[in-house]
């Protein structure tokens, strides 16, 4: 039937003239890449580096604000996975902490006994049990610190194993029309290379945190102890110090982000450099020397930015130990007027610098540590959304499970839309589906095709208008993946599984290693892929992979049939073939056709078949055309052709060109 509603659309048997857009000659030459002073190098900012630098632009304030909410967040994740090495690393990183405070009060007491007066050998003598325990401080810290290790080294692995099987278990099952999003696409890709990545460091790094925070604590509690006037020195000595660190840890990271951006480009042309799909093509263009050329170039500006770090980080640090030094000089000038006055016994004065100097390493590395677990927590906080936003994306795992056969698959006033589009993909589809039929969808690029089978499949919903039923059951009443494991799909690029070639039959039934060896030899014939597979070196148990030792390499056209005899093992209920000949010679592809629709048709299956060559669809019992998202034309091929429709005009334009390619050829 012709649709006489379908507005817009061209007359019957018309074929539209191309009309070419003016496109001005391009310039005689181009710049190869980003001119100097180009710090973005051209690209927009990647997914990969959305938080990169930000510690550069937090202020102090807001750095210490957020610390203890990221430490709580990292100690939900370790005692999520393993409660008893988180306990363990809290408890002996306190201990670790204690140990350092009472080793500097040891040596203190030390101290005391060499600066007691007396003959010095017996000043020695009486030092000897003090430094004893100095020692037993110091072992037993050395002890407590291997055991953080040890505890730290049980959790951080399980952490990184939890949240990646978590994530990839959200990724694979989030609905097909969410994978269709680009945004979601950055995210996947951001939260897999950074947060995962992140999530695994930034555990070793909580603990440094929290090992200075704690040594801070445990020289500022021993100064106290020797005298409370040492606390304002203490911060007269240590507050040079730590704003020389903040300057050096800034200065660091907005280095960062200048290498990163040259890095990102860089990484592009490694890739190309590397990649086997490029390879062959790299080679016949000879654009080697172009790329490694372009290459050569931005790795010499990041040789350079390194340079300029060096240089200015060696400034700053140079001004912050001077402006420490005068900031060190008064407290000790400080220290020697209170020993003058007799506020504090000489030995206290000694321990009194041994703690400073402690406070002093303790508080840079804290200010540089603080730095890393901020930014570093950003991208765990990103991963930990992107998971939530995932779990809300789910397919419907309620409902009734999909019946293992089915006798029609109805379509009644379907439209959907692609999210972020505004054109709907299909607009009021309607259509029923039978068992032992054998239907043909046809069309241009871009007309509603493989989106209406994808309906078909539960892949994707209606959720515009319309309801899609089995059995006059709405699919929205049944679990979504039990409904997908009726559909064979078939389509034009199927994945080549780094599997076996037996392998990549079976896991169309969820399984690797439990086989059917008739049903897959049967499905292997009707394919054509059995001769592909017999001409393996160990058939059905080649690898095929060339990324790995001992893989074999297949053609587009052979992988081909090893997708089709896929879909055939599967044998569900439903088969949908999506143009999965286009890269078989005329002759496979006929073999497969003839297969598929005549000698392996079976009473309780639908068969679609979405293909561009009609000679391909002529034997089906039904012929649906689709045009921007409707259906405009439906029946047999004679009918159709009887239609002098859009139909008729393709199928006479394909045929025409055969005949003339024939004539030349004769």
């Amino acid at each position: 039937m012709k649709d006489t509603n379908d507005a817009g659309g061209i007359p019957s048997g018309e074929v539209p003239a191309p009309r070419h857009a003016e496109l001005p000659l391009p310039p005689a030459a181009l710049p190869s890449g980003p001119q100097e002073g180009d710090i973005t190098d051209g690209l927009a900012e990647a997914y990969w580096s959305v938080y990169d630098g930000a510690a550069s632009q937090a202020t102090v304030g807001q750095i210490l604000a957020r610390l203890p909410r990221i430490v709580r967040q990292i100690g939900r994740l370790a005692w999520s996975a393993d409660r008893i090495a988180t306990a363990a690393v809290v408890v002996l990183q306190l201990a670790s902490a204690a140990m350092t405070a009472f080793g500097l009060m040891a040596s203190v007491a030390v101290l005391r006994e060499l600066f007691a007066e007396g003959p010095t050998p017996d000043r020695v003598r009486a030092a000897v049990p003090q430094l004893l325990v100095v020692v037993g401080f110091l072992s037993a810290r050395a002890l407590l610190e291997a055991g953080v290790a040890v505890a730290q080294a049980r959790v951080t692995p399980k952490i990184r194993t939890a949240l990646e099987s978590e994530f990839l278990e959200l990724t694979a099952h989030v609905r097909l029309e969410v994978v269709d999003d680009a945004d979601w696409h950055d995210e996947a890709y951001r939260a897999n290379d950074r947060g995962l990545f992140y999530a695994r460091q930034i555990v070793g790094q909580v603990v440094s945190l929290a090992a200075a925070l704690l040594g801070l604590v445990g020289t500022t509690g021993v100064l106290a102890v020797l005298h409370p006037a040492l606390l304002p020195l203490l911060l007269l000595s240590v507050l040079p110090v730590g704003a020389a660190a903040v300057r050096t840890a800034r200065a660091r990271f907005h280095s960062f982000k200048r290498w990163n951006a040259l890095q990102r480009r860089v990484r592009v042309f490694s890739w190309l450099l590397l990649e086997r799909d490029a390879a062959a093509e790299l080679r016949s263009d000879t654009a080697q020397g172009a790329l490694l050329a372009e290459h050569r170039r931005l790795t010499t500006r990041i040789a350079a930015e390194d340079t300029r770090l060096g240089v200015s980080s060696a400034g700053l640090t140079l001004a912050g130990r001077a402006v420490g030094g005068i900031g060190t000089g008064v407290t000790y000038t400080a220290l020697g007027a209170m020993l003058i006055a007799g506020w504090l016994p000489l030995a206290s004065g000694a321990g009194a610098v041994l703690a400073i100097q402690t406070a002093q390493a303790s508080l840079t590395r804290l200010v540089d540590v603080s730095h890393l677990v901020y930014e570093h927590a950003m991208w765990v906080d990103d991963l930990l959304a992107f998971q939530q936003r995932c779990r809300e994306l789910q397919p419907r795992r309620a409902g009734s499970p999909a019946p293992e056969t089915v006798k029609t698959i109805t379509l009644d006033n379907v439209s959907f839309t692609y999210p972020g589009k505004d054109t709907p993909a299909l607009r009021g589809i309607s259509m029923t589906l039978r068992a032992g039929e054998k239907v043909a969808f046809v069309g241009v690029n871009g007309s509603g095709k493989s989106t209406c089978a994808r309906l078909l499949a539960g892949l994707y919903e209606a959720e515009d208008s319309g309801a899609v039923r089995w059995d006059g059951v709405d699919v929205r009443e049944m679990d979504a993946e039990s409904l997908q494991a009726r559909v064979s799909c078939v389509l034009q690029d199927p994945v080549r599984f780094p599997f076996s070639a037996l392998a990549n039959l079976t896991i169309s039934r969820g399984t690797l290693t439990e086989a059917d060896p008739r049903r897959a030899l049967d499905a292997a014939r009707a394919s054509g892929a059995e001769q592909v597979i017999a001409g393996l070196p160990g058939t059905w148990a080649a690898l095929l992979s060339k990324r790995f030792r001992g893989g074999q390499e297949l053609s587009a056209g052979q992988w081909a049939k090893i997708a089709v005899a896929r879909g055939l093992y599967k044998h569900a209920p439903v088969l949908l073939l999506d143009e999965p000949t286009a890269s078989m010679d005329p002759r496979a592809e006929h073999a497969v056709y003839q297969a598929v629709l005549r000698d392996t048709l079976r009473p309780d299956q639908i068969t679609v078949l979405i293909s561009h060559r009609l000679a391909s669809v002529v034997e089906c019992d039904r012929i649906f055309v689709f045009d921007s998202g409707r259906i405009i034309e439906t029946g047999t091929h004679q009918e159709l052709m009887d239609l002098h429709g859009e139909y008729a005009a393709m199928f006479t334009l394909q045929a025409a060109g055969y005949r003339a390619e024939a004539g030349e050829a004769a």
